[in-house]
């Protein structure tokens, strides 16, 4: 088994093809793996897809294979060419997959250094491939050490205080805008995570909050979690809403823009607009007093967030470094246990068969059974305890397959229980 990561970020695409990328519910990336899980060198697969990345994870028994399939699959969902999305693309297997896993899940490899929703977003992603079936033993195990990774981070570097985000970014960039926000109204679109979270900001920053979803009871139950009171309107009134307010938010998950050149009317003050969604829902719009800034434009803040946090970051990564050793060194000690297991399983059926041969032979007589068996035992267990000893600690050394394979050949052991642990 071998681990594979295939990733597009904010480091290697742009927004217009991680729109083309981007699964917007759980429904399509349910259909993506089970097309990914048909493939014969794929064993189990997980999919994250957020506003700013698309990653596959994945346990394998052919690299180049799978990689290809990936890819090819991906070119198919999106109509993007397969060339240019293996050159952009980011692949790493094994140790390098493992590390890439632990980065993200720290929030290391993030448009936000440290941001706090990354890892939320993974365990459902992962709690959604399981639920499905599409992963298992293997993966579960990185997830596992991954989310240990995140927590470790987290309480070493306090690289996630501030909760910061992307919607904490766009609000810190609005309110760049103002010399006072508390009569400034901002309308936010959408009842999601995001929404929830860009509200808080608002709310923090001093803005009043007018919310607008389809879903009108959504909305309404969203706003009953905030102790400030939000404005909740009408889905149908957007239109003179995004034409008199001067702020606006919106994160949905629709496939399309749902702000449209023709919903804009021209005004005398000045607009700004945040599109924190992924497909954008935001169309290319001209309009005089209007800015538009989608997530990549919040790439200034973001690079001055970075160089408060290069420390902590620098530090973070040796702990995501220390993790990554630590979880191939507790897999290596997993393929040792079920041989030793062997060892010791084998030596006793042969103590059994002889006493009981030399039973019927009448070498030793029946009463004595017990207590030979005993002595046997004992022998057996201090004769072996050195080589399992030895065999633990070669497993945690590069020559530990060659060894581990020797020592099945030597006592004829049964690989196949070895080769069902690394799975």
């Amino acid at each position: 088994m071998s681990y594979l990561s295939i990733s597009f970020t904010h480091k290697n695409t742009d927004i217009e093809m991680r729109e083309k990328l981007a699964f917007p519910d759980e429904s399509a990336s349910e259909q993506f793996l089970k097309k990914l899980k048909n493939q014969d060198s794929i064993d189990e697969v997980i999919l994250l897809s957020t506003c700013n990345r698309v990653e596959i994870i994945a346990s394998v028994s052919n690299l180049a294979k799978s990689q290809e399939y990936v890819i090819n699959a991906l070119s198919n969902y999106s109509n993007i060419e397969f060339d240019e999305l293996f050159e952009r693309a980011d692949i790493y297997d094994n140790a390098g997959a493992i590390h890439h896993l632990f980065s993200v899940s720290s929030a290391l490899d993030s448009l936000v250094i440290g941001e706090t929703q990354i890892v939320g977003q993974l365990k459902d992603a992962y709690r959604m491939a399981l639920n499905k079936g599409y992963c298992d033993q293997g993966l579960t195990r990185a997830m596992n050490y991954a989310f240990q990774c995140s927590a470790a981070v987290r309480n070493a570097t306090q690289l996630g205080t501030g909760s910061v985000s992307v919607a904490s970014t766009a609000v810190a960039k609005a309110k760049t805008f103002f010399s006072e926000t508390k009569n400034i109204k901002a309308l936010v679109i959408g009842a999601g995570e995001m929404s929830e979270l860009t509200i808080r900001h608002l709310q923090k920053s001093g803005f009043s909050v007018v919310l607008v979803s389809r879903n009108l009871k959504k909305a309404t139950l969203l706003a009953q979690n905030f102790d400030q009171e939000i404005e909740v309107e009408s889905y149908d009134n957007i239109n003179a809403l995004l034409n008199d307010i001067p702020l606006l938010f919106t994160a949905t998950s629709a496939p399309y823009p749902i702000i449209t050149q023709d919903m804009v009317r021209e005004c005398s003050f000045k607009r700004y607009w945040f599109d924190i969604a992924v497909p954008r829902d935001i169309d290319s719009i001209k309009s005089s007093n209007l800015e538009v800034f989608a997530v990549d434009d919040l790439q200034e803040i973001v690079n001055e967030n970075m160089k408060i946090r290069a420390v902590k970051a620098k530090e973070a990564y040796t702990i995501v470094n220390k993790y990554s050793k630590e979880f191939f060194t507790w897999l290596k000690s997993l393929e040792i246990d079920p041989v030793v297991k062997q060892m010791y399983v084998k030596a006793n059926t042969v103590i059994e068969k002889k006493i009981s041969n030399a039973i019927a032979k009448g070498y030793i007589d029946a009463k004595d059974e017990k207590n030979i068996t005993k002595l046997c035992e004992t022998i057996l267990n201090e004769f072996l305890h050195e080589p399992t000893k030895q065999l633990k600690t070669i497993s945690k050394s590069l020559e530990s397959d060659a060894v581990l394979s020797t020592v099945q050949s030597i006592f004829a052991l049964d690989n196949k229980n070895n080769k069902n642990n690394k799975k």
